[in-house]
């Protein structure tokens, strides 16, 4: 007997399916479930052999309905794993599914499927600028591509004790040079560049220094776009690669760290603030003076797990703020309109790094306020 193209494409979707923890198949890496450090996140448990077996049959007779060419956009951005730029997937937002007990639409089944097996309802879920189904409400069709979507981060339980320790802002140089505005990977300055920095046209909401420890690595760099990736080794996509940044003494524990940024994050501003999005397969972690209670002393250290987005800054809230107790901010200008985020290693009381200068490699935004 034959086997159909589209038969083919459901059993390697059904194979690219999200790991649940417990059953054996989990990537470490990948990180499929989880939560933030800051909010807890139910564990996705051992599978039940029958809702296994019943999400199964669900999942092929909904896949099977769907047209060929949605089924390729669909296994693209799941093996892919988002990697790669794939289309909106399109699809009847008024269609229920059912596993179980719980009745799920269409496109939470199939971000359940696909990325986090422990998804119960659409208010954990924020969509991707990048989307056609961004900021509309109720459409009749709806991008069901699950790496179109990410979780949120939500701040509101207690922070643990270790989270908060004394500010560490390290000031920028003074003289800030600013590179290509162009999307390619490159982080010269270009002739470009500088006529637009002159005329004053297209100016830059927020610039960028990549640090490995207590050394800038690069140049400043400009950021003009609304949405911009930073990452390591992305295989489709432009944005700042902070793996074509040389340096000439790089340790060995720096250089692992480097080689885990992968697909990094992506840095977007929003009509609400500036969201940062984790795409890589380990954690970051984010120290913003807008996450925090304008009556604390000090800052706290924000851990976003892969596929977590996280509103890291607020303009409103960062004009409005004053710290008169804080003596570190006294000492620091502008201070309020910084975020720094590091990856995967974290920093404050309870990790052997107190700082985050001793971090292997992180990241200094440095907003516009003006």
């Amino acid at each position: 007997m034959f086997r159909t193209k589209r038969s083919g494409l459901v059993r390697r979707l059904w194979r690219s399916r999200a790991p649940v923890e417990g059953d054996g198949e989990a990537d470490p890496g990948t990180h499929g479930s989880g939560g933030c450090c800051m909010a807890k996140t139910p564990k996705a448990g051992r599978s039940n052999p029958g809702t296994e077996a019943e999400l199964k049959a669900l999942t092929h007779s909904i896949l099977k309905k769907i047209k060929e060419k949605h089924l390729e956009v669909l296994l693209q951005a799941v093996e892919s794993k988002g990697g790669a730029r794939s289309p909106c997937l399109l699809l009847p937002s008024k269609v229920d599914t059912k596993v179980g007990q719980p009745c799920y639409p269409l496109p939470l089944l199939l971000f359940k499927v696909f990325r986090w097996p422990d998804l119960r309802h659409s208010s954990e879920l924020k969509r991707l600028p990048c989307c056609e189904s961004y900021g509309k409400m109720n459409p009749e069709l709806v991008c069901c591509n699950p790496h179109h979507m990410s979780r949120l981060c939500e701040l509101e339980s207690p922070p643990p004790p270790y989270s908060r320790y004394p500010m560490d802002f390290l000031k920028p140089p003074v003289s800030w040079l600013t590179p290509s505005t162009n999307r390619h990977v490159c982080v010269s300055l270009s002739p470009d560049s500088q006529a637009l920095q002159e005329s004053g046209e297209r100016a830059h909401w927020c610039m960028l220094a990549y640090w490995e420890e207590k050394i800038r690595v690069g140049r400043l760099y400009s950021v003009r776009e609304p949405s911009l990736d930073i990452f390591y080794d992305l295989p489709q996509g432009t944005g700042f690669c902070l793996g074509q940044l040389s340096s000439g003494n790089r340790s060995q524990l720096v250089q692992m760290v480097r080689a885990k940024i992968g697909y990094g994050i992506q840095l977007s501003r929003e009509a609400d603030g500036v969201w940062v999005y984790n795409r890589s397969c380990y954690p970051i972690f984010i120290k913003s003076a807008t996450l925090d209670d304008p009556a604390s002393r000090t800052l706290l250290v924000h851990k976003v797990f892969p596929g977590f987005s996280i509103k890291a800054f607020d303009f409103e809230k960062a004009s409005s703020l004053q710290r008169p107790n804080d003596h570190e901010f006294s000492q620091q200008p502008c201070t309020s309109f910084t975020v720094q985020i590091s990856f995967v290693k974290g920093w404050g009381q309870c990790y052997t790094r107190q700082f985050i200068s001793s971090c292997p490699c992180w990241l200094e935004v440095i907003f516009n306020n003006r």
